[in-house]
Order: C-alpha cells, then structure tokens, then sequence
C-alpha cells in the first residue's frame, strides 16, 4: 500500500483532483526543487493533459510557481503555510510548560494567542481548576482591538500599519470599551506598546497580558493571565501577578532567541 492509498471501503470518499494535486505536491524535495509537466506525468502514470488543469489551479493558489516553459517548483504559498505552522507549533512547544507553571503559581487561567488579521487567535489555554475561571477554547478568535492579548499583538505595528489593518473596518460597531475610532485605537495602542502590558475587564473577570518577542525583538504572540476581579482587583494584586506574568514572558522569549540586553 502507499502513501496515498486507502483501504478499498474508502475508495468511495476520495476526490481524486485533490488526490491527485497533493501528490503532485509530495513529488517536490530538496533533490528535485523543479519537475517539468511531462516529468510529474511520468511519475504518475498520466497524460500531461490529465494534469494540465490541476497544475494550472496550484499555479493560481500559489502553490506552485512557473519557473521555464513548461517546469515548476513550489510557490510561495506553501512555504508561507509551512512556516506559519511551524512557528505557531514551535512557540505552543515552548510556552506550554511556563504557561502551565505560571497556572499553578497563580491558581489562574493562562493563555496564548497570535494576530491573525484583526483577530486574536487562541493557540493555548492553561486552564485554572477553581469555580470562578476564564476559560476560552483553543481555537477561539476574538477581536484583538476588544481584548487584553489583541491588544498587546497590536503593538507589534506602527500607526502606519493599524491604518492599513483597519481602513476597511467599523470599529464603531464594537460595544464599549472598545474604541470606537481609529486615532483612538492609534492612541491606546501607542499608551499600550510604551507600557508593556494591558488590562482589560470584562464580565466581572480581568485579563492582565504582555508579549513574546522572537530573536528579532518582534511581538509575535501575546499571553495573559485571567480570572475573577474579585481576585485580581487592587494594585497589590495586579503587582504581584504581573511580575509572575513579566518572568514568564521572559522565559518563553528567550527560549525563542530573544536577548533584553541585545
């Protein structure tokens, strides 16, 4: 059996242009970067007319780039997916064990996100066993001009780039405490980025977040620390669980290679 076979019950699920169009995909490595049509025919016991349209779609997607007449390698898209898996994979790897030490040092809810356009996207929760939490699924995307960790993963942009993220979008259609313009959101951003950290409250519970830098110094993903304002309200408090916050940021950033000092 090969890699791309199924057992025969399944045969009836298949779609075979998508089949056919990730083998393609899989006849490219680092020993044959490019194959012209008639060699991904050959390999696949085709015509080059059977392959023509599915080539001809990966080209459009990115997946696949002309590189002469009739020869291709892989495109920008799937490099592009390859690194963005890869480096989200990577900072859960690292992050998992200080985000569950910084759980049980706190008896509070921890997460980590990621920006992706102008949502926060939950990669990882350490979850707080207590009645009163701030659960949020892995996976959750939430506006990131609305909540503590968005807000951190903005500050990894100049005005210039809040402008272009947000030029299409109505911030006035977002419930308060959310801002409502862009110079406003321009405005808390900057407060946000000179700070180092955000709170935000919401539903009777508080988030406290701050930013992982890779080795460049880039915010790439931002944690938090959540749990009821009964818990986290008064400026003893808020100190003291946002130095375990900043230790942990810390930590994880240097595992990715970044230097305060550098």
């Amino acid at each position: 059996m090969t890699a791309i076979e199924t057992p025969e019950r399944d045969t009836d699920y298949r779609v075979p242009a998508l089949q056919r169009g990730l083998t393609i995909l899989g006849l490219f490595n680092a020993r044959e970067r490019v194959l012209a049509m008639t060699d991904m025919a050959e390999r696949l016991d085709v015509s080059t007319s059977a392959l023509y349209r599915i080539v001809q779609t990966l080209v459009d997607m990115g997946y696949l780039q002309k590189v002469g007449r009739n020869a291709f390698e892989l495109g920008p898209q799937v490099i592009r997916d390859g690194f963005a898996y890869l480096a989200s994979r990577d900072i859960v790897e690292v992050a998992m064990p200080q985000l569950n030490a910084l759980r049980d040092r706190t008896s509070l809810s921890c997460h980590l996100s990621i920006r992706e356009h102008t949502d926060s996207l939950y990669l990882y929760r350490a979850f707080a066993p207590q009645r009163l939490t701030v659960n949020i699924p892995i996976g959750t995307r939430l506006p990131c001009h609305g909540t503590a960790l968005g807000r951190v993963l903005l500050t990894a942009l100049d005005d210039a780039g809040l402008r272009l993220l947000y030029q299409h979008l109505r911030l006035d259609d977002y419930p308060p405490p959310a801002p409502r313009t862009l110079p406003e959101l321009q405005a808390l951003i900057a407060r946000d980025r000179e700070r180092g950290w955000v709170l935000h409250r919401s539903d009777y519970s508080t988030a406290i977040a701050t930013g992982i830098r890779d080795h460049n110094g880039q915010v790439v993903a931002a944690i938090n620390l959540s749990g009821p304002d009964a818990v986290m309200d008064g400026p003893e408090a808020q100190a003291t669980f946002l130095q375990a916050l900043f230790q942990c940021a810390a930590a994880i950033s240097a595992q990715l290679g970044y230097s305060a000092a550098g």
